[in-house]
């Protein structure tokens, strides 16, 4: 009997000494942009990368993918704070770590990829305990901030014959969901400022205001031209209400 105690003693010894065992722990991140919807498959996903946060350990790295959501639970949600706003059909990346400690996670945001002149980072920490999934309701949500603006004309490096009076600047500008922008529509065209910052070899020549061109996002306007020289037009989207912004740019040249 007293080798008997001792074998188990020894065994419990042992086990304490391994450690508990690893529980299979869950977790869904999802990704909404500013005063959007979730960001998936239609933008090309955002990169989740999930990290222990105090030692740099990766756990983790996937995409997004699904849809963007239903607009009316979004972004008019009935019940309440609490009211979850994505369903099974919602993008999102999960996966299931195997923990043996709480752990300090970090889940950080990048994208959309499909865009990545209007890419952003979002990072957020949170404690995850072994067997207790962040999976409910919408699981661990990140937002990206920005709209997506993509300059359609005039292209990259352009060349303009010489004795050209105006070119047409054009931009295409959506949230970060992909939603699209029109009048009257749950993203007001007539909220938003979108407008040219516009430079001849390197010199500031001011602002340039585009206007909501008839279709869907696009937003564009007549630039007067006055002389040669290679020409840079940045061109931004802002929301007054919220600060939000995003912009891209283009360079051409009118020749002399």
């Amino acid at each position: 009997m007293p080798k008997l105690w001792s074998l188990l003693l020894l065994a419990a010894m042992v086990a304490g000494a391994t450690g508990a065992a690893a529980e299979p722990t869950d977790i869904v991140v999802r990704v909404l942009g500013k005063n959007s919807k979730f960001i998936g498959t239609s933008m090309g996903g955002v990169r989740i990368t999930l990290r222990d946060a105090q030692t740099g350990e990766l756990l983790a790295t996937g995409v997004t993918a699904g849809g963007t959501g239903d607009t009316r639970r979004i972004m008019d949600p009935q019940g309440g704070r609490w009211a979850p706003r994505a369903d099974d059909t919602t993008a999102k990346f999960a996966v299931t770590l195997d923990l043996d400690e709480p752990r300090l996670i970090e889940a950080e945001a990048y994208g959309p990829l499909a865009q990545p002149q209007a890419a952003h980072r979002a990072v957020s920490t949170q404690w995850v305990v072994p067997g207790r999934p962040i999976a409910g309701g919408d699981g661990w949500v990140l937002v990206l901030q920005g709209f997506v603006v993509d300059v359609l004309a005039p292209a990259a490096h352009a060349r303009l014959p010489a004795g050209t009076r105006e070119v047409e600047l054009q931009a295409n500008v959506t949230m970060m969901c992909g939603c699209p922008i029109e009048p009257g529509g749950p993203w007001d065209a007539e909220r938003y400022e979108v407008k040219a910052l516009i430079k001849r070899d390197g010199a500031e020549l001011g602002g340039f205001d585009l206007a909501y061109a008839g279709e869907t996002s696009r937003f564009a306007g007549r630039l007067p031209l006055d002389r040669p020289g290679v020409y840079e037009a940045l061109v931004y989207a802002y929301d007054p209400d919220s600060g939000n912004t995003g912009l891209d740019r283009t360079t051409f040249i009118l020749a002399e």
